[in-house]
């Protein structure tokens, strides 16, 4: 035995094991490991018992046990989230409840627009099913070939398709969430317009498994759009770049899908680190701009409207150069650009990352104020700034300065991320527009939320969760 299973007693280690079989009942630290560290190493947990349920009764029985044992357990779909909600403590006492193997499209009902899927399916392989369909799944996250649809909905997931389709909250109609009780709780309805009280779905969508286990949804498809462009602008500040996606909207309305914003150092970043890109653009610009429009007439529409916003853009001095993706493999190629940029500040040091959001209209006032607030911290750090202009959520990392410690400078975290804060908060803006609160929000939430909104917040998981062994530690 373990020293680690000192903390769960062995014999009710068996209890849980006995529920989903031994081959799914994951002892060994070497099986175990791959449960406890989320992508960026931030976090580092420990459990004696990862168990990987097939069925929607076997979760049911895991949580009536987990409540009459008092067992805290932390819910886990992909482990692609970015702020720790998905990871244990370190003290020993909680268990992984894995989704991973209830991973079955159960329904394409292609004349609704739904799917039922559960929580365990992969984004990438909905995305897939539902082209076979020929529909749209329009969720799209770099890491969509690992996330998992529980983890999407637990996080309230945006991505690059906010702009046209909303996050995973509007694309959800609704849900199966075993509760702590062990209760079943099936609202997997594909109504689009449902009057009957509350609408209790949305409790658990965003909740990052504080209240319960989503194990099933009815997500909404879309018609797959006949016609997609995808041009890379090079602008002068982001002053322009709000212009250009106002002239976008005009021209082009809800054909204009997305609208990703991306400075000068993360594109260099990405050219400089990133093996195999193309430089989308010949010469060097301040700004960049992603754009994408998808018609749901014809390829003809489509190239049609960005011509005519590019040419609008150009001809108003927006614009200072830009490309329109000659092929589907380009225009993939552009997207593959953007998803890199992330990855590509790796190999320049230790970072500092935030995930804000302010109305669109103040983000070239957020963007200047921040490079400030950034400077005042540590003079010489590198904003890092790209993100969905379109939505008004923007990954605002910040890259330690040339030569820099890696140690000494995540040692300004706190002093860093309030900076930035601050002035997201001066803008009525959110210090977490997609990534969630998990452990790394926490008390920041607490300690700056407006306290009846905490009260709220405490009421409601003391309604779900009273014996508090929902993903405890994690939002409040």
């Amino acid at each position: 035995m373990n020293d680690i299973s000192r903390h769960i007693d062995p014999a009710l280690i068996d209890r849980f094991a006995a529920i989903v079989g031994d081959k799914y009942a994951l002892r060994d630290q070497q099986d175990i490991a791959p449960y406890l560290t989320e992508r960026r190493g931030l976090w580092h947990g420990r459990t004696a018992l990862v168990l990987r349920p097939g069925s929607v009764d076997e979760v049911s029985r895991i949580m009536q046990l987990a409540t009459e044992t008092g067992t805290p357990v932390v819910p886990q779909s992909g482990n692609t989230g970015l702020v720790g909600a998905q990871v244990p403590d370190t003290s020993g006492c909680q268990i992984v409840l894995s989704l991973s193997r209830l991973n079955r499209i159960r329904e394409i009902d292609v004349l609704s627009n739904t799917v039922t899927v559960e929580a365990g399916v992969i984004l990438q392989t909905l995305q897939e099913a539902a082209d076979a369909a020929d529909r749209l799944f329009p969720l799209s996250l770099a890491a969509q070939g690992s996330c998992q649809i529980g983890g999407n909905l637990s996080s309230n997931a945006g991505g690059t398709g906010v702009l046209a389709y909303g996050n995973a909250r509007e694309l959800c109609l609704g849900v199966e969430v075993v509760l702590p009780t062990g209760e079943v709780f099936d609202d997997l309805r594909k109504l689009k317009k449902d009057n009957t009280g509350y609408d209790l779905k949305n409790l658990f969508i965003g909740a990052e498994g504080t209240l319960g286990v989503i194990t099933a949804a009815v997500l909404k498809l879309f018609p797959k759009p006949k016609g997609r462009e995808v041009a890379f602008a090079g602008l002068s500040s982001p002053e322009v770049a709000l212009s250009l996606f106002s002239l976008g909207m005009d021209r082009a309305g809800a054909a204009l899908t997305a609208f990703e914003l991306i400075g000068q150092r993360p594109y260099d970043f990405t050219l400089l680190h990133a093996p195999g890109v193309v430089r989308p653009l010949s010469g060097d610009w301040p700004w960049y701009v992603l754009m994408q429009i998808s018609s749901g007439r014809s390829a003809e529409d489509a190239r049609a409207l960005i011509e005519e916003v590019l040419s609008a853009g150009l001809e108003q001095e927006i614009v200072g150069d830009a490309v329109i993706a000659a092929s589907i493999a380009q225009g993939d190629a552009f997207w593959n650009f953007r998803e890199l940029l992330p990855e590509a500040q790796k190999p320049e040091g230790a970072s500092i990352k935030h995930d804000i959001s302010v109305p669109v209209a103040a983000i070239p006032q957020f963007i200047e104020e921040a490079a400030g607030a950034v400077q005042s911290v540590s003079p010489g750090a590198r904003e890092v700034c790209f993100g969905h202009m379109g939505d008004g959520n923007l990954h605002y990392n910040i890259s330690r300065p040339i030569g820099g410690d890696d140690e000494a400078f995540l040692g300004l975290y706190h002093a860093m991320n309030k900076a930035v804060h601050d002035v997201v908060r001066s803008l009525h803006g959110s210090i977490s527009a997609e990534h969630g609160i998990g452990q790394l929000k926490r008390d920041e939430l607490i300690a700056t939320a407006p306290p009846m909104a905490i009260e709220l917040m405490r009421r409601v998981k003391t309604a779900f969760d009273p014996a508090g062994i929902m993903n405890p530690g994690k939002i409040i």
